[in-house]
Formats: C-alpha cells, sequence, structure tokens
C-alpha cells in the first residue's frame, strides 16, 4: 500500500509546492490560509490526474513523469483559480506547471540517485549482509 500511495503523495505534494510558490511569487511570507487552500485543491486535482495518467501510460522516463505532471499543474491551476501574473490569465498556470515539471525532476533525480547511492553501500559491504541474515535482521 505504501508504495503504491508514494507517487501520489510526491505528485501532489509537487503540484501543490509549485502552486504556492508562484501564487505568492517566490515572497512565503505573502503566505496566507488562502494560498494554501488553493494549492491544496490544485495540487490534489493536479496529482489525482498525474498519477492516473501515468499509471495508464504506465510511463518510467523522469523526463516524462515531469513533463506529464507540469501539464497537468498547469491545466488543474487554470481552472482551479484565476491567474495573477500578467496580463493574460494563462501565464500563471504556465509558471506554475513548469515549476511543478522542474520540481517533480530534480526529486526524481535526486531519489535515484540516493537508491543507488544505498545500492552500492550494500554491495561494498557483503560481509555485513550475511552477518544481518545470520542475526535475523
Amino acid at each position: 500500500m505504501k508504495k503504491k500511495l508514494a507517487p501520489y503523495l510526491e505528485n501532489v505534494t509537487e503540484s501543490g509546492a509549485a502552486c504556492l510558490l508562484t501564487m505568492v511569487q517566490g515572497n512565503v511570507l505573502l503566505l496566507a490560509l488562502t494560498h494554501w487552500v488553493t494549492a491544496a485543491q490544485t495540487g490534489i486535482l493536479a496529482g489525482t490526474a498525474a498519477t492516473a495518467a501515468i499509471a495508464l501510460t504506465k510511463a518510467e522516463s523522469r523526463l516524462l513523469l515531469a513533463i506529464i505532471l507540469g501539464l497537468s499543474t498547469a491545466i488543474a491551476d487554470y481552472f482551479v483559480h484565476p491567474g495573477m501574473i500578467g496580463e493574460h490569465h494563462i501565464i500563471e498556470p504556465i509558471v506554475t506547471g513548469i515549476g511543478a515539471g522542474v520540481l517533480s525532476y530534480i526529486v526524481a533525480t535526486l531519489i535515484a540517485f540516493y537508491r543507488r547511492r544505498q545500492n552500492r553501500r550494500g554491495a561494498d559491504e557483503p560481509e555485513t549482509a550475511v552477518r544481518e541474515i545470520a542475526d535475523g535482521e
């Protein structure tokens, strides 16, 4: 259950965080409860759409996952609230979508790096792994 829920929560969080930062244009001192509520709505909508699209397409590429989340976030942000950046209300959702996509790619890259490093560390110490198995750990 935990492994199935983790990608969804990651998508919701990345989308919501990008929305939150874009709404206040990076000035976190301006954050209010309404910003959190709007970002949560955008995150849940975009995270659900992105997770469904990823499951249906069975995409595994980090770049493709980031693009799907970015597009889902831009569309969700456009419908959840009107934009405040620029004359046209389409600029803020686009910026939010790009932010979510970039954030998704960076997080996925860092997680992959961490897992590779952990796997190498385990392979470098075979005696420890054998000892842990023998001790029942």
